[in-house]
């Protein structure tokens, strides 16, 4: 999009421009509208589940700027001559059930035909204009949390040979049909100076926006990375995604590994995430209490994963 006219309303506080989650503008001095779409094709067979994963990754990227949602629209395609309109009702009735848990309403939607179902939603969401975040301002000494583990992605590729055992796919599946708005609001009372959350780009992709964003650093701990059960074990077998490739080709410039890890342990970070953890650097003084108040609040997988540092001059994406 860099070749597109740049916005000039000063309201437009947050734009195309910096790779971010959502639009955000500014309505007055204690509100700004948070406006975004997403949609997916389905990752699981069960049209509820799909439902309910494709509007909790919708409707993350309010949460990813430290937004709150308050209506949604559906954006559905949908094959009506190959599959029974039950189908697509079992799919709204579970994006609508993790609306409701999200305090917000869905107000409507529209509907296509298409060969191949895929479904999300725009979501518009309320921020005050002095306190959202993006994936643009991250400070050199904060530390790096991450709300949910990583390797959906390989998952359910995986799952496709019949390789994951039920308990790991349910596990998967309980993760991205959980909403950030826990791991959000604890976020919240905190000093958060940039967020994101992780998709389809993988764990390297989006901590390089916020590398490129800030001009600084990202340096990520591989060994404290949390990841779900069999992913791992998926990757040495020789499983990997259709994204992992390009995913790596976008950050092979900027990332350097400085850890004698093989191969196929490096895939993870590449791993593309399906409604992912918000991903957050936030004030070292505060980094031990803000893991307690996540733990607390039922985000148990939330765990430090790295720094902050000052731009290197050698592209900004650091493995350790």
């Amino acid at each position: 999009m860099a070749n597109l006219p740049q916005n000039e309303d000063r309201n437009l506080l947050v734009g195309f421009e910096t790779s971010d989650d959502a639009g955000i503008y500014r309505l007055n001095d204690e509100l700004a509208l948070v406006t975004t779409a997403d949609f997916i094709t389905p990752p699981v067979d069960d049209p509820f589940t799909f439902g309910q994963i494709a509007a909790a990754n919708a409707l993350s990227d309010i949460y990813a700027m430290g937004g709150r949602p308050i209506t949604c629209l559906n954006l559905a395609a949908f094959p009506s001559g190959k599959l029974p309109m039950n189908v697509l009702h079992q799919t709204v009735a579970g994006a609508l059930s993790k609306i409701t848990e999200a305090g917000a309403v869905l107000a409507g939607g529209h509907t296509i035909e298409d060969d191949e179902p895929k479904f999300g939603l725009a979501v518009n969401g309320l921020v005050h204009p002095e306190r959202y975040w993006s994936n643009r301002a991250a400070r050199p000494g904060h530390r790096l949390v991450i709300t949910k583990p990583v390797g959906s992605g390989v998952l359910f590729n995986a799952n496709i040979k019949g390789y994951v055992s039920a308990a790991s796919l349910e596990a998967c599946i309980d993760q991205l049909t959980t909403l950030n708005r826990s791991a959000c609001e604890v976020l919240q009372a905190f000093d958060v100076s940039a967020a994101t959350d992780v998709t389809g780009f993988g764990l390297a992709g989006h901590a390089f926006e916020m590398a490129r964003g800030g001009g600084v650093t990202m340096n990520l701990e591989l060994d404290r990375l949390p990841i779900m059960a069999d992913a791992l074990d998926m990757y040495r077998r020789g499983v990997t995604t259709g994204v992992n490739a390009h995913n790596k080709r976008m950050v092979a410039d900027a990332i350097r590994f400085e850890g004698d890890w093989p191969g196929w342990q490096r895939e993870i970070i590449y791993d593309p995430q399906t409604s992912g953890g918000l991903l957050a650097a936030v004030n070292p003084e505060q980094a031990d209490a803000l893991l307690d108040a996540l733990h607390r609040a039922d985000v148990p997988a939330a765990a430090m994963i790295g720094t902050v540092g000052p731009h290197d001059g050698k592209g900004g994406l650091r493995v350790v």
